[in-house]
């Protein structure tokens, strides 16, 4: 058996003055564990998204009427409240598997050997973001799902799969000065396609703030926008990212780049078109809340899909330290 080592009372005060240097001390996660970790915090963003649009979906915006607590008296749902009770607060308590994802990934981070700060900086804007956005959860819930306080609410769970895609990504690489991997204007293109690809969720927030799902069964303002119109913009530009995704992927073919941005772009690509045929059908079904649940999850894959394919345009090797090679046969005559 391994003998537990034993806690001294300077151990006990170190841990309590800052714990996560204590848990370094005392664990070394291997870089597989490091990258789950990351991986865990990325699947858990997507999660909240997915069960937050399912509150939508189901009319249980305000499930719970007040915030914090569930109502007035109670910090929890009540039977009288219902199915819509449970939902939200349901998708209030994911918030907190989605913070221990994301502590996790910050204790994984910060305990890695060697320390590389990079890595924990991502994980504590994880942490940030988190915690802006239940907050801001919270206004929603106060300000009876004004639609743009929900639009603000899904861009800032976009802006937190970004950062937890570049976490999980930068757990696989070093930190050394990035190299591209392809020319200039390849790179130019696809930050052509990132702020399409930007433009194109924010659109959708705003089909979403004036179409029918307003997230409650009562009477909720809506964008004062003919939803079908907006939706007719918003297809517009998925035709555009579709189209700039399959020129480069030609284009990164034509170039004889490496496998890397090539894999990542046909990827794209593929989830693109799962997306568009999601799309078109909930359009021409009136909406069901199934499909538009799985386009709001689609939404999330493209989004992760194209930061992917940024990335994979370069490589960031690991920096090495200065190491005294062995000594050489007139080293040794000298000495």
């Amino acid at each position: 058996m391994v003998r537990v080592p034993k806690v001294t009372r300077a151990d006990a005060v170190a841990a309590v003055r800052n714990p996560l240097a204590f848990i370094a001390e005392c664990w070394t996660p291997t870089s597989r564990t490091v990258r789950r970790a990351a991986l865990a915090a990325l699947v858990m963003a997507v999660a909240i998204v997915v069960t937050g649009g399912a509150v939508r979906l189901t009319g249980s915006g305000l499930g719970c009427p007040t915030w914090p607590k569930c109502t007035d008296d109670s910090l929890t749902t009540t039977s009288a409240m219902g199915v819509h009770g449970v939902i939200e607060f349901g998708n209030r308590m994911l918030t907190y598997v989605l913070c221990a994802a994301v502590g996790w990934a910050i204790v994984a981070a910060r305990s890695r050997k060697p320390f590389r700060r990079s890595l924990t900086r991502l994980g504590w804007a994880q942490f940030w973001i988190v915690m802006s956005n239940a907050v801001l959860g919270g206004v929603v819930v106060l300000v009876g799902l004004n639609p743009y306080t929900v639009a603000a609410h899904f861009l800032l769970s976009t802006a937190l799969i970004a950062v937890a895609t570049l976490l999980w990504r930068r757990t696989g690489e070093g930190d050394g000065a990035p190299r591209p991997l392809v020319g200039k204007p390849v790179r130019q293109m696809v930050w052509v396609l990132v702020a399409a690809t930007v433009l194109l969720i924010a659109v959708g927030t705003v089909v979403t703030g004036a179409g029918p799902h307003a997230g409650d069964s009562s009477e909720v303002e809506r964008i004062p926008l003919d939803w079908e119109n907006v939706t007719k913009v918003h297809a517009v530009l998925a035709w555009i990212v579709v189209t700039l995704a399959f020129a480069l992927w030609f284009v990164l073919k034509a170039v004889d780049a490496p496998k890397g941005p090539l894999d990542r772009t046909r990827d794209l690509f593929l989830i693109l078109l799962g997306q568009g045929v999601i799309g078109y059908v909930q359009y021409f079904t009136d909406l069901p809340e199934v499909l538009v649940g799985l386009h709001m999850f689609g939404s999330c894959l493209v989004w992760i899909g194209v930061l992917r394919v940024l990335l994979s345009l370069r490589e960031r090797p690991e920096i090495l330290a200065d190491v005294p090679g062995p000594a050489t046969e007139s080293t040794l005559t000298r000495a």
